[in-house]
C-alpha cells in the first residue's frame, strides 16, 4: 500500500479507544501518523475543530478527504475502505458481517462505558462512593462473563478467524486493574476463555506495537 498517504490518528497516550484504531492500522499494514496531545487539551483547538465532542480518538485521512471521530465508527471506516483482502472480516458474508458489527457495538456500549466508569470510581475519583464502586466493579465482571460464555464454544467472537471485532475489546482488556485491591491476574481469574483469546491477540506484531508505541508518547 505504498501509494495511500499516511492517516493522522489523533489521540492521548493515556486511554484505551486510541489503540482499538492504532492495532487496525497495524494490522491493516496501513500507513499513519500519530498527532499526540496532552489530556489536559482534549476540549481545546486544535482537537475540537476536528471532534466537537472532545473525546479521543480522530483521525484525518487524506486519501479520501474524511475527518471521523468515535473509534468503532473509524474501525467500520478502516475495514470497509482498506480492508480489501478481507483480513479482519469474513467479507460478504451476511451473517457473519452482522456479527462482527454487533460485538462492536457491545464493547462500544457494554464494555468500554462499564470499565471506564469502574476506572473513574475505583481511581480517579476524588471521594469513594462504595455503592458507585461495587456496580461497575460488578459490571465488569458481568461483561468478562459473557465474553467467557461466548468464548467457550468459539476460538474468536465470529467464526473461525480473528476480526476487527476481537481486537476492539483487548485495549480496555488490557487495563483491567481497575478493581479495588485487584490485580490483572485477579480480575481474570475464572475467565480462562477470556484470557487464552487475549492472549492469543496480546502476543501478535500489531498489539506489541501498540504497546510499545503507548510506553513512548
Amino acid at each position: 500500500m505504498t501509494d495511500i498517504q499516511p492517516i493522522k490518528l489523533w489521540l492521548t497516550p493515556p486511554g484505551p479507544n486510541p489503540y482499538k484504531v492504532l492495532v487496525i492500522l497495524e494490522e491493516l499494514s496501513l500507513p499513519y501518523e500519530i498527532i499526540s496531545f496532552k489530556f489536559d487539551d482534549v476540549k481545546k483547538p486544535p482537537f475540537v475543530t476536528l471532534n466537537p465532542n472532545g473525546r479521543v480518538p480522530a483521525i484525518e485521512d487524506p486519501n479520501t478527504g474524511l475527518t471521523l471521530w468515535e473509534s468503532g465508527a473509524i474501525i467500520l471506516y478502516l475495514v470497509e475502505q482498506y480492508d480489501t483482502q478481507g483480513r479482519l472480516t469474513h467479507g460478504d458474508k451476511v451473517v457473519e458481517r452482522n456479527l462482527e458489527r454487533q460485538w462492536l457495538m457491545f464493547q462500544m456500549s457494554g464494555q468500554g462505558p462499564y470499565f471506564g466508569q469502574a476506572a473513574w470510581f475505583n481511581i480517579l475519583h476524588p471521594e469513594r462512593i462504595p455503592s458507585a464502586m461495587a456496580r461497575y466493579s460488578a459490571e465488569v465482571r458481568r461483561i468478562l462473563s459473557i465474553l467467557d460464555g461466548h468464548l467457550a464454544t468459539s476460538p474468536y467472537l465470529v467464526g473461525d478467524k480473528l476480526t476487527y471485532a476481537d481486537f476492539s475489546f483487548i485495549p480496555w482488556n488490557s487495563m483491567v486493574d481497575i478493581l479495588p485491591g485487584e490485580s490483572k491476574e485477579e480480575v481474570f481469574k475464572g475467565y480462562k476463555n477470556v484470557v487464552r483469546w487475549q492472549d492469543s491477540i496480546m502476543a501478535r506484531d500489531s498489539w506489541k506495537k501498540c504497546v510499545d508505541t503507548r510506553a513512548i508518547l
